[in-house]
């Protein structure tokens, strides 16, 4: 039986997009978690319900009136630079259990595959599902979910492809790089850097040249006209677990970088190796994150796209009810947005 998810919205709804920190509830209820090291926060209580049949349209309802509520979970002194926030919404297709919106320090994702690893685990916490398949909708489209017995969380993506192989850039303090730019969910670009050690001591090199490279193809726009920008930097190397096949650095749209493999990174990089020949259908693959933790990635088809499955595991960190009074000068989130 499919149990509906049930979130308690706030029922002032701001009339304009020029609101003030005033027009924000209290309280918001949140529960958090990690997927792999990435943090999820997810929205459960106290939002506004958003308008709009489908899950695009709310997004863009969401961003238009409601950008001031992203601001004030995702951003400090709630938060921090590297949370991703997800917004549960009833369902806009038959058969789905929920809706999901998922927002960060500087705007709206598409889709995020370790907040949706953690969406199913907070699902779960909350007591709405058990383990079995559930469909979740997305603003780019419905994904599928299982969660396992002992809490492992596959997903079955929206379909990925690779759009360009071997482009060349020129990118600010290193020179000539070569990668290649595939859909996972999320645009990104996917290169290599010989000489540049994938390790946490080497952080800020790292994400330094990640944004080098994201204002190079931001001025050679990589993607189809109308289909937005390539906003991830995923760099790849030899794995340091001997269960892996490959450890990754991604650089996420606000300028920190993706604590787990990166779930849609992770799907962008099967469907480049399957566009190279070096990966068959149903053949799995082991995506290591610059922390050590581990996605398990395979690749099936349906009529002619290729659609993504990345395993993995999250964990419910902390019930909490976020306060926002009306004296306080941060109620609304001070950094990056």
């Amino acid at each position: 039986m499919v149990v509906r998810v049930s979130i308690v919205y706030d029922s002032a709804v701001p009339e304009s997009k020029n609101v003030t920190v005033k027009q924000i509830p209290a309280t918001l209820e949140v529960v958090d978690s990690h997927t792999e090291g990435e943090p999820t926060r997810v929205v459960v209580g106290g939002w506004p319900e958003l308008a709009g049949l489908s899950m695009a349209e709310r997004r863009a309802e969401l961003e238009a009136t409601h950008d001031h509520l992203r601001r004030a979970v995702v951003l400090e002194p709630r938060g921090h630079s590297a949370v991703v926030g997800a917004l549960l919404t009833p369902p806009v297709e038959a058969g789905s259990e929920t809706g999901v919106i998922f927002f960060n320090n500087v705007g709206y994702l598409g889709m995020c595959g370790h907040g949706l690893i953690g969406v199913v685990r907070t699902l779960e916490e909350m007591g709405t599902i058990g383990p079995g398949k559930l469909r979740i909708d997305t603003p780019v489209g419905t994904v599928g979910a299982e969660l396992a017995g002992d809490g492992a969380v596959t997903m079955e993506n929206v379909p990925c492809y690779a759009h360009a192989l071997d482009v060349e850039l020129e990118v600010a303090g290193r020179g000539k790089v070569v990668g290649d730019v595939a859909w996972g969910g999320n645009w990104f670009f996917l290169t290599r850097l010989p000489g540049e050690p994938l390790e946490l001591s080497n952080l800020d090199r790292l994400l330094a040249l990640t944004k080098s490279i994201r204002r190079a193809t931001d001025a050679a726009g990589l993607v189809p006209a109308g289909e937005g920008e390539i906003d991830h930097i995923e760099i790849f190397a030899p794995p340091t677990r001997a269960d892996a096949n490959s450890r990754n650095f991604v650089l996420c749209p606000g300028g920190e970088y993706d604590r787990s493999p990166c779930g849609t990174g992770t799907s962008a990089k099967l469907a480049v190796l399957h566009a190279r020949g070096e990966l068959e259908l149903d053949k799995l693959w082991h995506q290591e994150s610059i922390t050590g933790s581990l996605f398990t990635g395979w690749l099936s088809r349906v009529e002619d796209r290729l659609i993504p499955h990345i395993r993995g595991r999250a964990f419910v960190t902390s019930h909490s009810t976020l306060h926002f009074h009306p004296d306080d000068p941060f109620r609304g989130g001070f950094g990056t947005s």
